[in-house]
This record gives C-alpha cells, structure tokens and sequence, in this order.
C-alpha cells in the first residue's frame, strides 16, 4: 500500500495517496439528481469512480465508498437560482417530486448495472438527511460562518482565509456555477455566498418542504453531500470524487462549509474526471446530445464496450464521443473476447509466471489510475509465453478492476459459436436484411429499426453474429 500516486486536484499535482487511517479509505462520490436519465457523459465519471474503488479494494484497501442522491434542492444554475431539477422533472412528466426521483434513481442503477459499476457501500437520498442539515447550519449560524436574510440562510464567504480551492480549472469549468440564466440575489453580502437553507422560495410549487428553526423551507444542494459524508465517513474524509464540472462551485462549497463547521481540514485528495465531449462541445441534457445507455442497446452495442472506449482513454483528459469511436471500441472488445474464449480450461496456474504481469497491472493503477495502460497489461497477459491457466487467472484479478467481465463474456460467445443457428434462406427477407446491414453502416438509425420491426411483424427473428445476420422463424 501507499505506492498509489493520484493527481489531487487541490495541490494540483500527482501525488502519493495517503489515508487518515492506514488501510482503510473513506471514498465518498456525488451521486445523480435524479430528475432524468443519466447521459453517458455523467456515466464516464461514475465509470472512472468505480475503477478507482476497484483498484484500491484490489491494492488491498477496506473502502467505504459513499454516495448521495440528490432528489431536492438542485437548482439548474448549480448556484442556487434557476429552477429546480426536480420541479422541472416533475413538471415534465406530470408526477409528483418523490415519483420522479424513484423512477430515475431506480434507471440511474439499471445503468450502472449494465456498466457493471458497483453500487456504493452506502448510498443516501438527500431527503433522508433533514435533522442533519439543520444541526450544521444551526452551527455555522452560532460560529459566525453563516447569516440570515431575505427569508433564507447563506454561508457567509468573506470569513474564509481562502474560498477558491480548484484554480487550476479551464475557465469553462469556473463558470459552470454561473449558467443557465443566472439572477443576481440581492440578499448575498458577498457574490460568493451560497443558499444553506431556503425558505422563501421562487417556486410556488416547491413539493417538499420540512419544517426548520428557521421557517418552512428545503436545503440548498451543496450541504447534502458535506452532512451525508460527515454522517457515514467521520470527521476526516480520505477521498472525494466528482465530474471536474462539480469542482466550482459545488466542491469549492463543500469544503468552505465542512471545514468551518469541523474546525479542521476536512478531505485532503480530491479526484476529478473530466467531460466527455461531442464535436460541438461538452454533452449536457441542456443540449439536445442526450446518449443514454438504452440508446446504445437499441443500436445493437453492448454497454461494456462503452465501459471498454472510456478505459482507453485517461480519466483527466477530454474524451471524444462518436458512433466511429464506439465502433472501434466495440471490434476490440469482441476481438478481446474471441482471444479469451480461445484459451484452454485445463491446467494450473503458476504464481512465478504470473508475477511480473501483476507488478506491470499494479504499476499502471499506480501512476494515476492510467487505464491505458493496463489495458496494455491485459494484451501482454494474452500474448505472452505462458500457461493458459495462468493467463486465465491473470485475466480474471485484472477484471476485478476494469470490469470488463471478459471470462463471463468469453464463455456465453464461446457457448453461442457451439450453438450457432442454421441460417434460413428468403430473397425477400435476405434482401430487406441486406437493406438493414447497410442502413446501420451509414448510421441511419431509423431506418435499420424500421426494417427489424418490420420482419419481427412478419415473425422473423434476426440474429446478429460477428459474421454477419442471419435470421428464423418464431
């Protein structure tokens, strides 16, 4: 252990990780607001999460990983004016605020199931925290750090030694606490200061409400996280992780009012995974490049391909999205897949042969989680010279980290070439499958869908194959 080096992006370098109790990690990770499906923009990050979780349980850490869900109080400007997320989905949808945040939670894990990320260690919806929320503010109101005006309860900035934590940002990223149409509030002493508690609200139709010292009202959404760590992880977090997006003003927030309220320091690493990006920028819901994980099914992808297209790639770099992209992850995973499936099932494996390839995947988690690279690790495994039992056994510890499920994946292909249907023959239904493969190699989408609706009418089954289509009656 202690032979991690991580980029903290508070120092702004890579760095040794080091933990406040030898052995143990307390991880916490900003979890959804679930007001829509997730995009597969936000799931890059919860991907790069879940192979750092990964690799410090396969380094032999204890980890408590802790994440939120925020079903109130996320306004769309991220700096509390703008509307509501929820209140917007809810509005959208004609359904009340908790329906909406059930369905897209319960969607959000449907998606991180078919990624295979793992669910958190403890996961907490942001409305199972109120008595925790006001315990905080009540004391930052009592030390000085917070005040009351207008109806509502700000943190007070100014009595900071020093606010802006992550200044090593693109500017596009500083000014994400300040988009989407942003009202001046003219309550703040100080333009930094942020909503804790609101009771006075703009939305005659805010759903959820609770009762406080200080009026009828709902939390502002950066004291969810600091009070949901707090809670489940303690006074000293090891480890926080969110979209680099969330660095202002969300985790700068977090910190000012962790620390006043603690008195100490509070979280010491912080770990950001940047955009993913489409040729015109950023993907966000906002405009339109709405990919979800269901859409990449519907196109006949599996999701772990998307899984594999984001491991190539380093976590603090802008990836860029396209179908050719997912494409080419896509042959290299089934390529993967056809070369573990070829590997014989007998034998033993041999620790000696399998030791330098373990200290090669180690060295790659070492240097800033660089996936990459043990990918790399992974193709030496399978062309080397030795057992395939060992290169079994090394494929399997490997994907306890990258999540690939290559042994799993590898038998049911293996299975299914054992199996392999006899291909019927109809001009009319050959033809219409012709018309099909060629719709999906220019990307017309609609028209392939149209084409396998309308065999599946005719109670034909298409069966897609690394060969090819072929199809039966049913």
């Amino acid at each position: 252990m202690d032979t991690m080096q991580l980029y903290n992006s508070m120092s702004h370098k890579k760095e040794p990780f080091k933990t406040h109790e030898p052995g143990k990690v307390s991880l916490y990770t900003c979890g959804p607001t679930v007001y829509h499906f997730a995009h597969i923009g936000n799931l890059r990050s919860y991907i790069m999460e879940d192979v750092l979780e990964k690799a410090l349980r396969w380094e032999g850490y204890d980890v408590l990983r802790v994440m939120n869900i925020t079903d109130v109080g996320h306004l769309s400007s991220d700096a509390d004016t703008g509307e509501d997320k929820m209140v917007k989905g809810a509005q959208r949808e004609h359904k009340s605020v908790m329906e909406i945040a059930q369905f897209y939670t319960d969607a959000f894990f449907d998606d991180c199931a078919k990624l295979n990320i793992k669910t958190p260690d403890v996961v907490q919806p942001a409305t199972g925290m109120i008595e925790e929320y006001i315990k905080v503010i009540t004391k930052l109101i009592d030390t000085g750090y917070a005040y009351l005006a207008g109806g509502n309860v700000y943190f007070d900035t100014s009595k900071l030694k020093r606010y802006y934590i992550f200044n090593d940002h693109d500017a596009e990223d500083l000014q994400s606490g300040v988009r989407e149409g942003v009202e001046e509030d003219v309550n703040k002493r100080n333009k930094n200061d942020f909503v804790l508690w609101f009771t006075k609200s703009k939305f005659e139709d805010q759903a959820l409400k609770w009762d406080s010292p200080w009026g009828e009202g709902y939390p502002g959404w950066h004291i969810e996280c600091s009070c949901i760590s707090m809670k489940y992880c303690g006074e000293y977090l090891d480890l926080h992780c969110g979209g680099v997006d969330n660095a202002f003003p969300h985790h700068t927030n977090e910190i000012a009012q962790s620390e006043s309220y603690l008195g100490h320091e509070w979280c010491p690493h912080w770990f950001h995974v940047h955009h993913l990006n489409t040729d015109s920028g950023k993907m966000s819901k906002s405009k339109g490049e709405f990919l979800t994980v269901s859409l990449l099914e519907q196109k006949g992808y599996d999701p772990l391909c998307y899984r594999l297209f984001c491991l190539q790639s380093h976590y603090r770099k802008g990836l860029t999205f396209s179908w050719e992209n997912l494409d080419n992850a896509a042959g290299t995973y089934e390529k993967l897949l056809k070369r573990v499936a070829a590997l014989s099932q007998e034998g033993k494996s041999d620790d000696g042969e399998m030791k330098p390839y373990l200290e090669k995947f180690q060295a790659a988690l070492d240097n800033d989680l660089n996936t990459s690279l043990a990918i790399t690790a992974l193709y030496d495994v399978l062309k080397a010279d030795i057992s395939d039992a060992s290169k079994r056994a090394l494929i399997a510890s490997f994907d306890t980290v990258l999540g690939l499920k290559l042994l799993e994946k590898a038998s049911i292909l293996k299975e299914k070439e054992t199996a392999a249907p006899t291909a019927e023959s109809d001009p009319a239904i050959d033809a219409l499958i012709a018309a099909r493969a060629q719709a999906k190699a220019d990307k017309n989408w609609a028209e392939a869908d149209r084409i396998r609706d309308e065999l599946k009418a005719q109670g034909i089954e298409l069966i897609d194959t690394k060969e090819g289509t072929t199809w039966k009656r049913v």
